[in-house]
């Protein structure tokens, strides 16, 4: 599907432009050019499919969907599951908290759906297919959802509301459950598709700084530091590579679209595919601004809790990445 990048690619850095191929900013140029080209066609596609997913689909719904049955463990999955196909990242987990809190979703499932709606969006989706194929796509997308259960759950039984900050507990206490009428949609597809281009567009306009941070950065990376700049700390033979990847992972910020052209780049130079996944799961899933966003509605203990439960699911999947890929 993507030969025809790779050609362009390669006639525009190495013919046109005349650099040198095999010199370090030429291999570093070309791969900028072609992931560039290829991660954008493939996120529109993806934003689009997933816009019509969404426009059938809103929030409200979810969140009633969630509250109005009994699901005997399944509303972990559901609720995992929900958030992979929600285009949310950690910049809106404040809102959405509250706003599942307020709709009597018990916490943990709510925590389940929080870690994964940034963990797995269409956005990763789209650019794990580019770089990495179907296999490992479905692998991640599976892993992702699993995680996410397995972290809300444990942080479900935990029975940590005693440690959300005072106004949520208020919330809580009072049960103040949203009795919101679900919005009719008259609309027919025709009349939803300028609706849904115009918004896939936006996100991709939103997210295409990143991308180019990300491919720019990665392309820096894949021609100019050495083979063994990687290997040296998070070797395949490194029986705490992973762990120590999390840890690297966390002080940074980042959204899928900035953090996998690095964790390409990474597999590319030699680290094990699992441990540069659990990378990447750590920069998008976990970070310093999303805990000083998290700070609103968690006291601190909760927050090193949260963090430590993910992190250390984040580094189980890593690990099971690198046995089975």
């Amino acid at each position: 599907m993507f030969v025809w990048t790779q050609h362009f690619a390669d006639w525009l850095i190495f013919g046109l432009f005349g650099i040198e191929k095999g010199s370090k900013i030429g291999d570093a140029l070309n791969f900028f050019v072609f992931d560039t080209i290829k991660i954008f066609i493939l996120l529109f596609i993806v934003t689009m499919v997933m816009g019509v997913i969404n426009s059938y689909f809103p929030i409200d719904k979810v969140r009633n969907f969630l509250t109005k049955r009994k699901w005997y463990g399944l509303d972990y999955f559901l609720a995992s599951f929900f958030g992979t196909i929600t285009p949310f990242c950690s910049c809106s987990s404040v809102p959405l908290f509250i706003g599942f809190v307020k709709g009597g979703i018990p916490l943990g499932v709510t925590l389940a759906f929080l870690i994964s709606s940034p963990l797995v969006d269409a956005v990763s989706v789209a650019m794990f297919i580019g770089m990495f194929g179907w296999k490992v796509t479905m692998v991640y997308v599976v892993s992702g959802i699993i995680l996410s259960m397995v972290a809300g759950y444990i942080l479900g039984r935990m029975n940590l509301e005693r440690l959300l900050t005072p106004w949520v507990q208020k919330i809580l206490e009072n049960k103040q459950i949203l009795d919101q009428e679900e919005e009719l949609h008259h609309q027919t597809f025709r009349q939803r598709v300028p609706v849904i281009v115009k918004e896939a567009l936006g996100i991709v306009k939103g997210v295409s700084i990143y991308i180019l941070i990300g491919i720019g950065i990665g392309g820096a990376m894949h021609g100019f530091i050495p083979t063994g700049f990687f290997e040296e700390y998070i070797k395949a033979d490194n029986p705490f590579a992973v762990p120590i990847a999390v840890i690297m992972g966390v002080p940074m910020y980042s959204n899928a679209a900035g953090v996998l052209p690095i964790m390409e780049v990474l597999v590319q130079k030699g680290i094990p595919i699992g441990t540069a996944i659990a990378f990447s799961m750590a920069v998008v899933g976990l970070s310093i601004p999303e805990g000083l966003l998290l700070k609103k509605v968690m006291t601190t203990k909760m927050l090193f809790i949260f963090f430590g439960v993910v992190a250390a699911c984040i580094i189980v999947s890593g690990y099971v990445f690198n046995l089975i890929l």
